[in-house]
């Protein structure tokens, strides 16, 4: 089966017009919608009411609300809405893949990606538009810096994806969406704030109900927000690692720059929760002839000696006019065989949907790819 293109645009198109005019429930935790619900002169039970239809049945139209009041119905959906961003376009993988192009209310463009697997389905979402990270084997990181992207933007993409799956009402029996990485457009730790706030909301045990545990947040290296993250939310951390020497790293991730390995390995060993049941997930992306020696597998299992881990290797996804090749299979099993043989679990990850650009470090939004060929053919 070779990967389908649909353009599936959402039917709500109402979405920019409710974005300016109405406020989102996507974006609001429990205590806030509750304080305004309050404001409004309404009993507290109604906050609970309207946040499970929202967070457990994924409804937007407040008319299947029934057990609330004709009268509340039409005064709710004249202040709040629970619309998703729009779909620009779907993208589906031989292998399953899902990626949306999906469009906000000010027009910018940011890409989240569904990731199916026998026991597991994985979603990757984006916390910005664009990236400022700027690591040099990432076409992500080739589009610049837009914005951040607020909690509600957050959210949404969390339940376009349940919509099409079918999890409705959250928490059923086999439901398709069961992780959530941070891992896609932009740097997590630099939305911290919106990030933070999307997520307890995610976790919510009255909501979608996504377990902390479940959750992977992916960081090139934010060192100041990286025990904050772990005592505020929880979560499970992985860590863009790529290079185990500050030299080549100042040029993979140039973040590397502001906060070198030293400084980046330390916060990494007191991460709040550490223990072999809650290991830090390092993502080594396999460059052929850059990091992928026997000398750097040496270096990098002395660099991470102590700290309850695993390591995921990476094959380098290629990307139009990438400086990189990625390493050889037989290199990089021999690179797994050191990390396994050294007693770290050392999965080597699967490409997934390459043949929609979703792969590791392959998304950038059709609507950057689209301006940056209009400019090349105006040049």
């Amino acid at each position: 089966m070779t990967a389908q293109l649909l353009d599936k645009s959402r039917p709500n198109t109402s979405y920019k017009e409710n974005a300016s005019v109405k406020q989102s429930l996507l974006g609001l935790s429990f205590e806030d919608l509750q304080a305004q619900i309050v404001a409004s002169g309404l009993p507290k039970f109604r906050a609970r009411q309207l946040w499970r239809w929202v967070w457990r049945h994924g409804l937007t139209n407040f008319d299947e609300m029934s057990d609330l009041g004709r009268s509340i119905r039409v005064r709710f959906s004249k202040i709040f809405h629970a619309d998703r961003p729009l779909v620009t376009r779907r993208l589906q993988s031989s292998d399953g893949t899902i990626k949306w192009l999906l469009r906000f209310a000010d027009g910018n463009e940011a890409e989240t990606v569904y990731i199916p697997d026998k026991e597991r389905g994985t979603l990757c979402i984006s916390s910005q538009i664009g990236c400022t990270l700027t690591c040099s084997f990432c076409h992500t990181g080739t589009q610049k810096l837009v914005r951040n992207l607020s909690s509600a933007e957050i959210c949404g993409q969390v339940m376009l994806a349940m919509d099409e799956l079918g999890d409705w009402p959250a928490g059923k029996p086999n439901r398709r969406l069961t992780n959530i990485v941070l891992m896609g457009m932009g740097e997590p730790l630099f939305n911290y704030d919106n990030v933070a706030a999307a997520m307890r909301i995610i976790m919510s045990g009255e909501g979608v109900g996504i377990s902390k545990r479940r959750i992977t947040l992916s960081t090139s290296g934010v060192v100041p927000a990286i025990k904050r993250a772990g005592e505020e939310l929880g979560v499970n951390l992985a860590i863009s690692l790529h290079a185990v020497r500050d030299e080549l790293r100042d040029e993979l991730v140039p973040i590397n720059r502001k906060y070198p390995l030293a400084e980046l390995i330390n916060a990494c060993r007191h991460y709040p929760g550490l223990s072999n049941a809650r290991r830090i997930t390092w993502e080594y992306v396999m460059l052929d002839g850059i990091n992928d020696s026997d000398e750097d597998c040496r270096q990098l299992l002395a660099l991470i000696r102590g700290i309850p881990s695993k390591l995921n290797l990476i094959p380098f996804n290629p990307w139009p006019t990438s400086p990189y090749k990625c390493s050889s299979p037989e290199r990089i099993e021999a690179f797994a065989r050191k990390v396994l043989k050294a007693g770290y679990a050392s999965p080597v990850r699967t490409p997934r949907g390459q043949d929609i650009m979703a792969a590791c470090g392959q998304l950038k939004s059709a609507s950057e790819r689209q301006t940056c060929q209009k400019k090349s053919v105006v040049g």
